[in-house]
């Protein structure tokens, strides 16, 4: 249990690492970049949600990273699905929590560049 938990948390302080490791094995697998690069985006999206949280605690000195990042994806799942329902008419849930998983990869991506680089700003001018 320890070494899944070690593999975790290092998995999740480098998230390019598992996106890399899993577009390259499914790109060598079955010869589809775009396949390859949506599985990639859809494992990495997971370790990102974990960094976020975990880069939010630690430059804003508080617990409520993770459940921000909640709160955020049911929003999202609500406006998305408000919308699919004003124009279709019905909720297609398999493209709904795809386009919010996709837009949640993208979200944290940006978060994480972000945060990254204020922690580590903060790490240099604190030294």
């Amino acid at each position: 249990m320890g070494f899944l938990l070690t593999s975790v948390s290092i998995l999740s302080i480098l998230p390019v690492i598992p996106f890399a490791v899993v577009y390259f094995i499914a790109f060598y697998t079955k010869k589809d970049k775009k396949s390859a690069l949506k599985l990639a985006m859809d494992i990495t999206t997971l370790f990102l949600i974990l960094s976020v949280s975990a880069l939010f605690n630690n430059v804003f000195h508080s617990k409520f990273g993770f459940y921000l990042i909640l709160l955020v994806l049911l929003i999202a799942i609500g406006l998305i699905g408000g919308a699919q329902n004003r124009l279709k008419g019905k909720v297609d849930v398999r493209r709904l929590l795809r386009a919010v998983w996709r837009l949640t990869f993208a979200g944290t991506g940006i978060a994480y560049i972000l945060l990254f680089l204020i922690s580590f700003i903060t790490y240099i001018s604190a030294a």
